[in-house]
């Protein structure tokens, strides 16, 4: 099993699913959640919409996850998870945000996936500081590796310099 860090385009990569860090509609947005749906097209939106909602325009609470098809990525599936917005770290960010990443995790073994790649959640406009959100989502995918059947490739897919910076100083040294 291996884990990594890249500096890329998220919906170009080749891996069984990707994670879209997304709203609690899941029918689009900025950002990564935005570019995902470009990139997939149409049919990944119906999909969406086509997801129970757990009340009005709620298909997915935070800290949970829901998975579709990738359309026309090169993903077979789109992990959809949504993070939390930060505001100080004491109000459950932490335990929120670790809790994508398991339910991520626990999505995609369910689902057969051997390879995975995760965006920066909440690191956007979400607002969670970079540092703190790489220290959770190394932990939580070295602590599901160790726990659980395992996908064979982890990757973070970093979006600009700080972000690889901040995944390669992890994954090299502390956690």
């Amino acid at each position: 099993m291996r884990i990594e860090a890249v500096e890329t385009d998220i919906t170009t990569l080749n891996v069984d699913a990707i994670v879209n860090a997304a709203n609690e509609t899941l029918l689009g947005g900025g950002g990564v959640d935005g570019a995902i749906h470009r990139a997939a097209g149409s049919e990944l939106l119906a999909a969406c919409r086509a997801l129970p909602q757990v009340r009005p325009n709620l298909r997915c609470p935070i800290g949970q996850a829901r998975i579709t098809p990738g359309f026309r990525l090169p993903a077979q599936y789109v992990i959809h998870t949504v993070g939390p917005v930060w505001h100080g770290g004491d109000s459950g960010e932490p335990e929120l945000l670790a809790s994508c990443y398991r339910e991520s995790l626990r999505l995609a073994r369910d689902n057969g996936v051997r390879s995975i790649a995760f965006p920066a959640i909440s690191c956007g406009v979400f607002g969670y500081p970079l540092d703190r959100a790489v220290m959770i989502a190394v932990s939580e995918v070295r602590a599901f590796l160790r726990s659980d059947t395992p996908p064979e490739r982890v990757v973070f897919c970093c979006f600009g310099a700080a972000a690889m910076a901040a995944y390669r100083q992890r994954l090299d040294g502390a956690g």
